[in-house]
């Protein structure tokens, strides 16, 4: 294909496109991001973002860029009342941040990184091959053909990159429709966690001093083909109907609706061409589990993408995206539509709302659907092992070091978005095995800083995180000495450059 642009392009600056080149970024791999909108936008269909997210950004050291917020500690599931606090780490997800929000902080971070974000680029058309993708833009100063080693879909439901790659979307076209608006100059009685009317289902909560959001579902309405919005008076209209509340004094600031459509792509890779976020996955926004999943796709394919383009990715590891991440969207998608059918059917699903309240009031299912809509109970498969933390996400601890008293947290190691072996023990032995992948892995002695009951960390003496934030080797167990570790790492992080010497960090 001759000489390329940029290591990858990526359509789509929306929170997914934008974290993926951060990540792409941090891994030393170039990326353009085209975006056919001239500015971001400032409307915001989510408001805020899942506990794994949260968690997902604190990794990054992004966190404080939002200015500080609160977490939702109730929730539900369908309308059945739940106390996210029962996992830790739990929570409904962060309160009143806008999507709108989390695009500048993820705008600003790319940048930092030297992303080449181009505004007012739309993707026209794409060849692909075994050596890269050639791509036909819509430039703001006419046509442009870009060359690139991959392609990656971030462009949402009607993915332009989805549908000319020709992979599969299978799943159900729109039963229900919801509608919302944001609204000042009138005051709203809040519904944080929806109703069940007669006519059907309403949301109400306040979004700043003087704004409100409004948000609906009314039986027998009929999902409307393309883009048509609903008029304010529509809404209005309706909203009365619902709640006998009047808001047409009111201005609107932003209209919307969304659907009950739920599909999934066949394929998050075909080759160099790659899906993630909306374009891989759509369904009922509920918990704000969408762009949370697409974000958390971001995290899983940066690291993998960049060791394929640099050359050491162990076989079969840009594949593990698909087999990883294929099955916690189909997870949204049984999870969203569930809670659909809870909560917004009629009165002919209340036996199945009082039995699953009787469920509730198992600890066991409790945890189970909290960590559904967290994101916080995935588990990946990374090889042999019993240890309780193999496949999750590494829970963030204080730190403090073996060797020179610093201190520091789980989630500071994984700022750089690289490996890292927590080495709690000092164990030389463990140390000289991860030297060879030291241009990978970050090697790090250090143990909790206070002892806790139940702590996580228990029964392991070192631990290999991957870029992700998830655990792919602990030692402390059978078969888990050094040479299960250098296993482990050349599973992850492809063959060692060399026995380099020096261990600490």
């Amino acid at each position: 294909m001759g000489n390329t642009d940029t290591d990858v392009i990526i359509v789509g600056a929306g929170p997914v496109g934008l974290m993926l080149a951060g990540e792409l970024r941090l891994a030393g791999v170039d990326c353009i991001v085209l975006e056919r909108s001239t500015e971001p936008t400032d409307q915001s269909r989510a408001l805020g973002f899942t506990a794994r997210t949260i968690e997902t950004f604190d990794q990054r050291g992004l966190l404080p860029r939002f200015g500080g917020f609160d977490t939702i500690p109730i929730g539900h599931f369908g309308g059945v009342p739940l106390d996210y606090r029962e996992v830790e780490g739990g929570s409904y997800g962060a309160k009143g941040v806008p999507q709108s929000l989390t695009v500048a902080v993820l705008n600003d971070w790319a940048e930092e990184l030297g992303v080449d974000i181009r505004r007012g680029w739309e993707l026209s058309e794409f060849e692909a091959d075994d050596d890269g993708v050639e791509a036909d833009v819509l430039a703001p100063d006419g046509p442009v053909r870009l060359r690139a080693k991959y392609l990656v879909g971030c462009d949402g439901g009607r993915s332009t990159v989805r549908k000319k790659s020709g992979i599969g979307f299978p799943g159900h076209d729109a039963r229900i429709e919801m509608c919302f608006a944001e609204v000042v100059g009138v005051q709203v009685r809040p519904r944080p966690n929806g109703e069940r009317v007669p006519g059907g289902m309403v949301l109400a909560f306040q979004q700043g001093p003087d704004i409100f959001r409004v948000t609906y579902y009314e039986k027998g309405a009929v999902p409307r083909e393309g883009d048509e919005m609903p008029s304010f008076t529509e809404v209005a209209d309706a909203w009365e109907r619902l709640t006998g509340e009047n808001i047409c004094g009111g201005t609107p600031r932003w209209i919307g609706r969304f659907t009950d459509a739920s599909r999934q792509a066949s394929e998050y890779r075909r080759g160099r061409v790659l899906l993630a976020g909306d374009a891989a996955h759509i369904h009922l926004p509920i918990g704000g589990q969408g762009m949370s999943a697409g974000v958390q796709d971001a995290v899983n394919l940066g690291w993998k993408l960049a060791a394929e383009i640099h050359g050491h990715a162990p076989a079969g590891l840009l594949d593990s995206y698909h087999s990883e991440r294929h099955p916690v969207g189909a997870r949204v998608l049984i999870n969203t539509l569930t809670q659909r059918a809870l909560y917004i059917s009629g009165e002919e699903m209340q036996p199945m709302r009082e039995l699953f309240a009787e469920l509730t009031a198992s600890e066991d299912v409790r945890r189970h659907l909290i960590g559904m809509v967290t994101g916080l109970d995935i588990v990946y498969e990374v090889g042999p092992g019993d240890h309780p933390l193999l496949g999750r996400r590494l829970p963030d601890r204080e730190l403090i070091g073996l060797f020179d008293e610093s201190k520091t947290t789980a989630f500071e190691l994984l700022h750089q978005a690289r490996g890292v072996l927590l080495d709690l023990t000092g164990d030389p032995a463990l140390r000289a095995a991860a030297a060879p992948w030291a241009d990978r892995v970050d090697t790090v002695g250090a143990r909790p800083h206070e002892a806790r009951a139940d702590d996580p960390f228990d029964g392991a003496d070192a631990i290999l995180v991957r870029p992700d934030g998830y655990v792919a080797w602990t030692g402390g167990g059978a078969g888990a000495g050094p040479q299960g570790l250098a296993e482990s790492l050349t599973r992850w992080f492809g063959e060692p450059a060399a026995a380099a010497p020096g261990t600490e960090a």
